[in-house]
């Protein structure tokens, strides 16, 4: 995937640079002129919304590659609009034409659910909304399974139980976080960075370890993975690191990490840390060694930079926990996500079933 921009809905301008952005981006993507209009309308309902509406509205714009299915030529458009603004008590309704009511978020989400492939929303009264909208070139492609908790009218629909997000400090457009995501064995490996300082530097620095983490062999262990990294990347600045490992047919979450990239696994009311060890990846790191940690079926990992604050509480949204990975990644950047610093977050739901795809 490609973080393309992300846009303040700070005033009625923002709404057409970000219309504008999302059909030169459709294009870019193969898109039929009548169905970059389509995102195009779709973009502007989401921006005017935050803009109209909500408090405090960020809106991201990307590029999804390698879907495979139905997608066509692997190709998607996404957007994340996020904000801290009155939230909506009933999802179904307001999906809804002409359904809205003053101070809240509500007009266009019809028009938005008919013109997107995708449409995965979780709002919480008095704290906000987080919705996830994705476009294939033809809006009749199948994109994947359905979401078992998408019951809120939202039609969402998850092609990865994996999902994340990354965000620059304020005044900066390249950000020094990033992350990736590879197959283990049967489970799935991820991958968090942040790069020292910020800017292109960082960027850089960030880029290589994925980059490293996405050729290396074929691996299951944090370790060697994390070694790997730390051996690429020392002709950069260095970056914090960490490698997590999810082997739910073991039961387990093995991860190595430096530097400060922390996270959590929640399963239902238990909330367990994971912590990595002093370094910089690239420049000190000695010692890498690797922690185990209990994994259930239904839990959430959830990996974060120094970016965000581990202070965030999902317990206060009831019911995100079973929309996509994308929405849970937005709703944690939007709650603990600090704007002095680049931030990022991955979320990973571990299947309750072992039939179901991580990626």
């Amino acid at each position: 995937m490609e973080d393309v921009a992300w846009f303040e809905a700070v005033e009625p301008s923002a709404a057409g640079a970000a219309r504008r952005a999302a059909v030169a981006l459709a294009g870019q993507l193969g898109f039929d002129p009548a169905r970059g209009a389509e995102v195009g309308v779709a973009v502007t309902e989401a921006m005017t919304n935050l803009i109209r509406h909500a408090d405090d509205g960020r809106f991201l714009l990307r590029a999804l590659r390698g879907l495979g299915g139905q997608a066509a030529d692997g190709f998607a458009l996404q957007f994340v609009a996020i904000d801290s603004g009155p939230g909506l008590a009933d999802v179904p309704a307001v999906m809804r034409d002409g359904v809205t009511s003053a101070g809240t978020l509500g007009v266009g989400l019809g028009a938005i659910a008919r013109l997107s492939s995708a449409l995965d929303i979780h709002s919480t009264p008095g704290r906000g909304t987080a919705m996830v909208g994705t476009f294939l070139p033809d809006r009749r492609a199948d994109l994947g399974r359905p979401d078992p908790g998408g019951n809120d009218g939202s039609r969402a629909f998850v092609t990865s139980l994996v999902a994340g997000l990354t965000r620059p400090i304020t005044g900066e457009t390249a950000c020094g976080d990033a992350y990736a995501v590879r197959k283990a064995g049967d489970g799935v490996a991820l991958l968090l960075c942040d790069g020292l300082g910020h800017g292109e530097l960082a960027a850089r620095a960030a880029d290589e370890a994925v980059r490293i983490f996405r050729e290396a062999p074929e691996s299951n262990s944090p370790v060697e993975l994390l070694r790997r990294i730390h051996q690429g990347i020392s002709h950069t600045r260095g970056a914090a690191a960490a490698v997590a490992v999810l082997e739910p047919a073991a039961g387990v979450l093995r991860l190595a990490g430096v530097g400060n990239i922390s996270g959590v696994i929640l399963d239902g009311s238990r909330r367990s840390g994971l912590i990595s060890r002093p370094g910089i990846a690239g420049h000190q790191a000695r010692g890498l060694t690797e922690t185990r940690h209990p994994l259930s079926p239904g839990s959430l990992v959830i990996l974060h930079s120094d970016g965000v604050t581990p202070r965030f509480d999902l317990s206060a949204h009831p019911g995100v926990a079973s929309h996509g990975a994308l929405v849970v990644a937005a709703t944690v950047l939007r709650d603990a996500g600090l704007r002095r610093d680049d931030a990022s977050v991955l979320v990973a739901a571990v299947p309750r079933a072992p039939a179901q795809s991580w990626l």
